[in-house]
């Protein structure tokens, strides 16, 4: 039951991109459409939880017994930012219209704040290695899903008769907002 509410907590409750506001910046800046946002959502399902099994390995059998435990955020980005690497060569290679689609996007996902949050959240929760592994990949999942509504949403707003004053930006700043408010709804769950 722990893991289920996890999964549940991670994912709807406090989403990371909707309720929690981190990675902002991706989720503005790919959710054009629908293909290219569920290739982020899967390029940060593999980082954010292969980063969760790196980052608790580290954390508890390297920087703890060294004493080094105040090196935690440079360690962290630097596991990220190897696994970016990874995601962008090998997407290079299978996918290169994801790759151009992502353009530089799949690079910051070395800087997304939501990547690094979790990681240390991952800490400071002091979850063990399975319900690490769970609650970063139910959090990737929440901020996929976060991603695709988005740009389904989006892709619908190009076909509607959107006001000249609210088209690009703005609406879509304001329908991200709606969007929280919705994903806000699911508080009262857990």
């Amino acid at each position: 039951m722990e893991y289920i509410l996890i999964i549940i907590s991670a994912i709807f409750v406090n989403n990371v991109v909707l309720a929690q506001f981190l990675g902002v910046c991706p989720f503005l800046g790919v959710s054009n459409r629908v293909p290219t946002s569920m290739g982020m959502g899967a390029a940060v399902v593999f980082v954010m939880t292969i980063a969760a099994v790196v980052v608790y390995l580290l954390q508890y059998y390297v920087l703890v017994p060294l004493g080094i435990e105040y090196m935690q955020t440079i360690v962290f980005i630097l596991v990220i930012a190897a696994l970016v690497q990874m995601v962008e060569l090998v997407l290079k290679k299978v996918s290169p219209s994801l790759y151009q689609a992502l353009g530089i996007f799949l690079p910051l996902i070395t800087t997304n704040c939501a990547v690094l949050g979790v990681a240390i959240l991952l800490v400071q929760k002091q979850y063990n290695l399975l319900q690490s592994v769970t609650y970063s990949f139910s959090t990737a999942v929440g901020f996929a899903l976060a991603l695709v509504i988005f740009a389904g949403i989006r892709e619908r707003l190009e076909l509607d008769d959107v006001p000249r004053a609210l088209r690009g930006t703005p609406i879509a700043l304001i329908t991200a907002g709606i969007l929280a408010m919705a994903f806000m709804g699911f508080s009262g769950l857990v």
